[in-house]
């Protein structure tokens, strides 16, 4: 048990050593946290004002606004810390604690991203029974589900990673804890926690995965049976937004965690984690509000009331 409380904090070692970059990075990463913080808390604010969005919809569409906003937040903070800080130390206890909201709210992601292509399936394929299929309280059921599934994978992940003897390094090659930057520092043998993290990940994501896949396989097949060229093109256009999220975010998240900690290269690991961590959260409102015109004319409604 001595090895494993030897090692009471970590040093990050942050994104770049090149003074020349810390000031223009401390404000690009700047400007994208607040465009995250505007485009997420503002969908949110923008379904709860305007009664024309309180559909299954924009209900999972919040939620993803709110996770987003909340798992961009828990790893900023130690970017802002890497470009300011020389001594970019973390505790024990708050690298433990990044590691599990992080995860946690990544995974609550992949859950709301199935719940909202099973919505996109029962609008789209059984439109005349939608309203009593998806209603109010089978939608908090999945939520509620999301979040449980999420913060129990999270639980699993940092309990698995942090079982591990650390006593050779505390160097973390990355901006945040990430799992398998601080794994590859065990002096521990860890097959077994490798294997429980990718067995964990493969199901968290494949799961999901396949509920997504079977619910567009679903929506395609209906949409080829529509005879209206209005119809294909209204019932794609109900999915796109999805489809470009989901895409997204798995090609991502199966990049960074269905392999083992030791096959990582940490260098192209952090380009993979600033996107997921960082770009996806502010480019989701994007994605969802570009083609939307509800969400456009949400926005417009209250800004005109506003003056």
């Amino acid at each position: 048990m001595g090895n494993k409380t030897e090692v009471t904090e970590f040093l990050l070692l942050g994104l770049t050593d090149d003074p020349q970059l810390q000031l223009p990075l401390f404000m690009t990463f700047l400007l994208i946290y607040t465009l995250t913080v505007v485009g997420n808390l503002g969908m949110i604010l923008l379904i709860l004002l305007d009664p024309r969005l309180h559909t299954p919809m924009y209900f999972f569409l919040g939620n993803l606004s709110l996770v987003d906003f909340c798992y961009s937040s828990a790893v900023t903070p130690t970017v802002w810390a890497s470009f300011n800080v020389v001594d970019k130390v973390i505790s024990y206890n708050a690298c433990a604690a990044q590691m599990f909201f992080v995860t946690g709210f990544a995974t609550v992601e992949s859950y709301l991203l199935a719940s909202m292509a099973y919505d996109r399936y029962a609008a789209v394929c059984k439109p005349l029974h939608y309203p009593t299929t998806v209603t109010a309280s089978v939608c908090a059921g999945l939520a509620v589900g999301c979040y449980a599934c999420g913060f129990l994978s999270a639980s699993v992940y940092t309990g698995n990673t942090f079982s591990l003897s650390f006593c050779n390094s505390r160097l973390v090659h990355h901006f945040f804890c990430d799992i398998p930057a601080v794994m590859a520092l065990s002096c521990s043998h860890r097959h077994a926690n490798d294997l429980v993290l990718i067995y964990v990940a493969t199901f968290n994501i494949f799961f999901a995965l396949v509920v997504i896949l079977i619910s567009y396989i679903l929506i395609f097949i209906s949409i080829l049976k529509l005879r209206s060229a209005t119809g294909h093109q209204k019932a794609l256009s109900t999915c796109a937004s999805h489809l470009t999220a989901v895409s997204i975010f798995y090609g991502t998240v199966i990049f960074m965690y269905l392999q083992p900690s030791s096959s990582h290269a940490m260098d192209t690991d952090k380009i993979v984690s600033v996107f997921y961590t960082v770009v996806i959260p502010v480019l989701n409102p994007v994605v969802y509000s570009l083609r939307n015109k509800e969400v456009k004319s949400a926005f417009t409604k209250v800004v005109l009331e506003g003056k």
